[in-house]
């Protein structure tokens, strides 16, 4: 039996020999009898990253590292590793040990249930109250905007089959939700606690922004949602719009009211004309997306491997 460990990592060079130190005593403590293989991906890192890297591939050979060509993005880069897997078992984490190597046991044990697919629900979260604010929500929002039934959470700590990163592996989308695409796969999925661990140093390279982009691209990935909203709204405003003349006609006929109809027409016509700028940008998203996808670029572009 062989485990394989994907850790995509950016700029993370003060915390790559501890995070690997603390991989390799919870291999050895939990899973003595398994082959391993650790692969780390460096998604374009500017400080020493690929350089510790490298000192960990001379000293344990199980450790392979892809250097992608420049910074591909969190999702991008954790594809890069399933790609390159050769386990029986697959565990995604990120490398900042806020997923903990010691907690990786747990998903396994729950995996030998019976499931296909194990993720961690961390407990006693580190993050401040924005980012677990922002989290909740998020997995609300996904929940409640995307109609397949498919499992969404927050984290891409997990562990899976090899017959589920071999689907997984199959699906090549540029814009990558890849809890989604995971949960989209299907197979038999379950929640494990695990104790959430601190950053060890520096910051998240999560930003607001690139967590508004990854929301984003899971509601346009696996919704038509946006679209049926504003279906909807504008069906709304014209049936509004329609009772509101009928009521200034009645109101001019019955008691010769002082409403300008003029000026409640200028007014549709800004909300009109604002839903209509709306509608178009979403269906620009959309098409610009099925543009991207259909130029078929590489997901990624490997510098080294070792």
């Amino acid at each position: 039996m062989k485990i394989s460990l994907v850790i995509p990592v950016f700029n993370e060079s003060e915390v790559i020999t501890v995070l690997y130190s603390r991989i390799d005593k919870a291999l050895k403590k939990d899973f003595p009898k398994f082959q391993r293989e650790i692969i780390f991906i460096d998604d374009g890192s500017t400080d020493n990253t690929f350089n510790e890297l490298k000192k960990l591939h001379k000293k344990d050979p199980s450790v392979k590292v892809i250097q992608l060509s420049r910074n591909f993005g969190h999702q991008i880069a954790i594809s890069a590793g399933l790609d390159k897997t050769t386990g029986d078992i697959i565990v995604m984490m990120d490398g900042d040990l806020q997923d903990q190597p010691e907690e990786i046991i747990k998903l396994y044990k729950k995996l030998q249930e019976g499931y296909d697919v194990v993720y961690a629900i961390r407990k006693n979260k580190k993050f401040g109250f924005f980012k677990r604010f922002s989290s909740y929500l998020f997995n609300v929002l996904m929940r409640r905007l995307i109609k397949e039934k498919i499992v969404i959470n927050s984290t891409i700590f997990r562990i899976a089959t090899k017959q589920v990163i071999q689907e997984v592996r199959s699906l090549r989308e540029s814009n990558r939700y890849l809890v989604g695409i995971i949960g989209w796969v299907g197979f038999n999925h379950a929640p494990q606690p695990v104790e959430h661990g601190k950053r060890y140093k520096g910051k998240t390279k999560y930003t607001l922004s690139q967590q508004l982009n990854l929301a984003l691209d899971a509601i346009f990935a696996y919704s038509a949602y946006p679209l049926h909203f504003f279906l909807k709204v504008g069906g709304a405003i014209l049936l509004l719009d329609f009772l509101f003349i009928v009521f200034i006609i009645f109101r001019k006929i019955a008691y010769n009211g002082l409403i300008n109809p003029l000026e409640i027409f200028a007014a549709i016509l800004v909300i009109l004309g604002g839903m209509q700028i709306i509608i178009l940008a979403i269906i620009g998203e959309y098409v610009g997306r099925l543009y991207i996808e259909n130029k078929n670029r590489p997901l990624y572009i490997i510098k080294s491997e070792l």
